[in-house]
């Protein structure tokens, strides 16, 4: 299988509820790495994954979606804890919808999978595998 990454990052605010959240249940902010990988069995005609470029830039628009704002208070997650996991979920889908759209190529309809890791610190991350 081959794979490319391509990486940004997202600063956000959010609470949670559920005793099993501590202190978290207040309003606190994240700021995460966000790796964004693509996988595919065989090559393109152009013998790549997906274009680097083109990857990076929708990487960036769906975290940008997200950035520097209260999940809290965003519509799409009222009522969801966004924890990690969930926001790599949440972007790996968004991710999804793009390369089904065409905006990351023609090529990248043979993509097999996406796999999204929101690195929360150097010693703690959380991550999302999808198929396409």
């Amino acid at each position: 299988m081959f794979s490319i990454t391509v990486r940004d990052h997202v600063m956000i605010a959010h609470s949670f509820r559920g005793e099993v959240f501590g202190p978290a249940q207040r309003l606190h902010g994240a700021t995460y790495v966000v790796d964004a990988r693509f996988t595919r069995p065989e090559l393109d005609a152009d013998n790549i994954v997906v274009d680097i470029g083109l990857a990076t830039v929708q990487l960036h628009e769906v975290l940008d979606e997200l950035n520097y704002r209260n999940l809290d208070d965003v519509p799409a997650f009222a009522g969801i804890n966004t924890s990690t996991e969930y926001l790599a979920k949440h972007i790996a889908d968004q991710l999804a919808d793009r390369v089904h759209q065409g905006a990351l190529g023609e090529g990248a309809r043979g993509l097999a999978g996406i796999e999204v890791t929101l690195q929360e610190s150097h010693v703690a991350w959380a991550g999302y595998t999808r198929s396409l």
